[in-house]
Order: structure tokens, then sequence, then C-alpha cells
């Protein structure tokens, strides 16, 4: 199984909904939710995760499992209740943000020094969401060393989590690799609940050597993907076949109407003053994995007018698009 992961400020609704049109995704975790002292009205929810209007899936089908972010099991209780009344495909707690703001406020990663608020949150989210409603959870390996990771990993099992996906960093470790696979052996031999690896998998070869080292058959794409839209195909791919260090799951032609796609929703969808920054924060990314990015992010790097955004992508489309199907069409 592919999950796509959830990245606070890049791969929000927006950016689900284009990546699972490509393909290879299974499933999908929202941006956090910040729980903090009230109940949230369920406008808040449909905001940050619009795809509970939808069924809790992606235009392209794809479930999403909306994710909370707090320290107070009532209170993330109670909201996990409200939030289980609006139909997710599953309540994922969030162990694991690195964000000084919020792990100063006894959120996110800050919690791993703290297995038995984190066995508590977990417990009382479960007993607060119908039994037929997965609850997950993620964690990165611990807060400033790993020597605690076991241990917050059994507060999350033993709390009632149905999943646990682990990103093999720990906060001090930031997004600095190397990812640490073989530590999520250590927590999936000490946990009787399915473990999903998550970090630093940008290719097919990194995710054949992520599954070798942590003992996992899921994994959890953030960056990689993002940077790839196609590596969840080519990974699948790479299953039945030899291995393989491509990660062609689609090349720059098939990936321009997309590029359209996502321009045109963040038009429809976002802020006038966020929308420029959006497309060019994608391009960025995409510059990694493909040169046609690299001279399209510096054609467009200083143009913020949505006007000449339109303009100059409808350009690139109109000259650069191949004759093969839009890449929709292998949705799942």
């Amino acid at each position: 199984m592919i999950l796509l992961a959830p990245m606070e400020g890049l791969l929000d609704f927006v950016l689900r909904d284009i990546l699972t049109r490509v393909g290879g995704i299974d499933r999908c975790v929202s941006e956090f939710i910040r729980i903090t002292d009230q109940l949230l009205p369920e406008r808040v929810f449909t905001r940050i995760v619009p795809e509970l209007l939808n069924g809790g899936r992606t235009l392209a089908g794809v479930p999403v499992r909306a994710q909370l972010l707090g320290s107070d099991p009532v209170c993330l209780a109670e909201n996990a209740g409200r939030l289980a009344e609006l139909g997710p495909a599953g309540i994922d707690l969030n162990f694991g943000c690195p964000a000084k703001i919020v792990n100063r406020h006894g959120g996110g990663a800050a919690l791993l020094d703290e297995p038995d608020t984190i066995a508590a949150i977990v417990a009382a989210v479960r007993r607060a969401v119908p039994a037929h409603m997965p609850v997950s959870a993620k964690m990165r390996l611990g807060f400033n060393d790993d020597s605690r990771a076991v241990e917050c990993a059994l507060a999350i099992a033993g709390g009632g989590a149905d999943e646990l996906v682990v990103h093999a960093r720990t906060k001090a470790q930031a997004y600095r690799p190397p990812a640490y696979w073989e530590r999520i052996a250590d927590i999936r031999a000490a946990v009787r609940i399915p473990v999903v690896a998550n970090g630093e998998i940008w290719t097919v070869d990194d995710a054949r050597l992520c599954r070798q080292a942590s003992g996992c058959e899921s994994l959890m794409l953030g960056r990689g993907v993002v940077t790839d839209p196609g590596l969840g195909l080519a990974i699948k791919a790479s299953m039945n076949g030899p291995a393989s260090g491509t990660t062609a799951g689609i090349d720059w032609p098939e990936l321009l109407p997309l590029l359209a796609e996502f321009w045109h929703v963040v038009c429809t969808r976002l802020d006038a003053r966020a929308r420029a920054g959006r497309l060019k924060q994608w391009l960025n990314f995409l510059r990694r994995r493909f040169p046609e990015a690299e001279i399209a992010y510096q054609q467009i790097r200083t143009v913020n007018d949505p006007v000449l955004i339109d303009a100059w992508l409808a350009g690139v489309v109109q000259r650069q698009e191949g004759p093969r199907p839009l890449v929709q069409s292998r949705a799942q």
C-alpha cells in the first residue's frame, strides 16, 4: 500500500486532488487540524479537509483520513467524535510534527517525551470514535534522540490504534538525510499492529531499500511524490518486475495538463494572494525531477499576476503537451 503523507503548507486538499489523479496512491492523510481547548465547528473540519463533503475521498476516489494534533486527551476525543460524524476514511493522530510553534505548546513531536500522554490520547480518541472507523497515528523516532521510540510505539498500539506510520528520524534530525529505516524494524517487531515506513523515499530504489531495512510492505510518500508525481505508480510497477533505479511513472508532457488543472483549482479555491506562490512552490519541487520544470520555474519566478500566469501556462501546455491521453484516466 502507498500512502500520501500529511505535510502542513504543502500537501493540502489541492495537491491531494491532483496527485491522486495520477494514480499509485491508495490512501491520503490530511494536514493536521489543530485542537487546543474547544470543540471546533464542522466548518473548520470541512475547510481543512473538504473531501469530507465528498464521502471522505478525493475527486479521484482515494480515501482520506483526517489528522488531529493536540495534547489534551479529553478535547481531542470530543473533536474526534464530531469529526467522525462527518465520515472521514479514518482519524489519524499527529505525534511527529517538528514545528517549533507546535512543539512549544506540547503538540506533535513534543509528545514523544510523554508516552503516557500518548497512550491516553489514543485511548480517549479510540473510545470516542465508532468501532468501525480506523484510528491511526504518525510518530517520529523521538524528540532529541530515539531512545524511547519503541516505548512510544507501544503506547500508541496499547491505546488501541489500528495502524502506525513511523517517520524514521527524530524531531532534532528534522528532514536531514539519512532516514533510519532500520529503527522502524525495531518498532515493527515490538507492536502487533500494521506499521508503515516513511522518510527519505525519493526513488524506486529508495522504496526497495526502505522495505528491506524496515520490513514494512506499506510506505508513506511525502516530498518524493510531490517531486515525482508518478513515483507511486513506479514503485508499484517495480514490485511486479525487476528492481529499477528509474522513477519514471509519468513524463513532463503527461504532467502538464495536471499542472494546468492544479493552477485552475488554486485559482478557484485559494486566496488570491497565495495563488502564484503555490504554483511556484510545486514547480520548485518538480525541478528536482524534471529539467523542464527548472525552465518553467525560472520563467515565472518573479511573476505574480494571475493573468500573466494563465497566458504563460496556456502557451506551455499548447507547445509541449504530447499526444498521450490525459494522466487523469489512470486515476485509481
